[in-house]
């Protein structure tokens, strides 16, 4: 309990951080954005209020994660960090449609851009991105909200990185469009990767087998096992990150009952799921039925 306790509780002091970061950021992007009616910058500092509500959802859910379950919640709050990922996703690309929609919209008529304001804006804005980069990187494949919230800081600083580029540009050439299409190459990088997360978020709430766990070859192995004689309805999925789950009906021999092999025959099954495949599941529940039990189940009202 101590351990888990741990690996709860350091991921959310990491997010507080990050949080705290992005959100000073955040302001100092909107005054600059506000000085140097930047479209890039603004566009920026949009993003970044975006990560601030994301971290904010991501830091709420991983308090909810370490719940405990119970009779109505019986997985506690471990989903929460998955629909929370999803709103992020969400979130982020209405911001990168809009950012490449006004970018493309500015491209006709750029506005004057003071690039030196910009570009003290754009390196504060880069150097705040790194530090929480910094502070999210070791803990970023722990679970969905960390992933998240680890690609939008990234995205931001890369943001950034467009920025001060579009500032360098206007004081050295005097390209005003740089700015809108520093803006429109931040929506670029908005959309592909929340696609991806918005993807796989969906793809656990719809409860999908996990990646890498090929049922059909699952069930290969089951049959291959002593006394099984059929495997169906079987069923995989994911609850959160690092919490797959396996259910089947398995049709056995009626000597597994009769000479008391049943069960071995559920340590085997569970041992099978556990440790066979590149997906470990060690949450798994296994009914074990007699030949002809099948029929039961498919009766109306059985």
């Amino acid at each position: 309990m101590a351990h888990d306790h741990d690996h709860g509780a350091a991921p959310r002091r990491r997010l507080v951080v990050a949080l705290a970061i992005t959100a000073t950021v955040l302001v100092a992007e909107v005054v600059g954005a506000v000085l140097t009616r930047s479209l890039s910058l603004l566009t920026d500092a949009a993003h970044m209020l975006t990560d601030v509500a994301g971290l904010a959802m991501a830091m709420a859910a991983a308090g909810l994660a370490t719940r405990p379950a119970d009779e109505r919640r019986t997985w506690g709050f471990r989903r929460a960090e998955v629909i929370s990922a999803q709103w992020q996703a969400a979130i982020l690309l209405a911001v990168g449609v809009y950012a490449l929609i006004d970018g493309v919209r500015r491209l006709a008529e750029p506005p004057q851009v003071p690039s030196g304001a910009l570009l003290v804006f754009g390196i504060i804005g880069l150097t705040g991105n790194l530090a929480s980069l910094g502070v999210l990187l070791g803990h970023r494949d722990v679970n969905l909200n960390l992933r998240a919230a680890f690609l939008e800081v990234a995205n931001d600083a890369l943001g950034s990185v467009a920025v001060i580029v579009s500032a360098v540009l206007i004081a050295t050439l005097g390209w005003l469009r740089a700015d809108a299409l520093a803006a429109m190459v931040i929506a670029v990088l908005i959309i592909p990767r929340t696609l991806a997360l918005l993807r796989y978020s969906t793809t656990v709430l719809l409860e999908s087998a996990p990646k890498g766990l090929d049922l059909a070859d699952v069930r290969r192995h089951l049959l291959e096992l002593d006394h099984v004689l059929e495997v169906h309805d079987l069923h995989a999925s994911m609850i959160a990150t690092g919490l797959p789950v396996l259910s089947a009906h398995v049709v056995v021999t009626d000597e597994c009952f009769t000479t008391g092999a049943a069960p071995q025959l559920l340590d085997a099954l569970q041992a099978c799921v556990a440790g066979h495949f590149p997906v470990s599941v060690e949450h798994s529940t296994f009914q074990l039925e007699p030949p002809g039990h099948r029929a039961h189940e498919e009766m109306p009202g059985v």
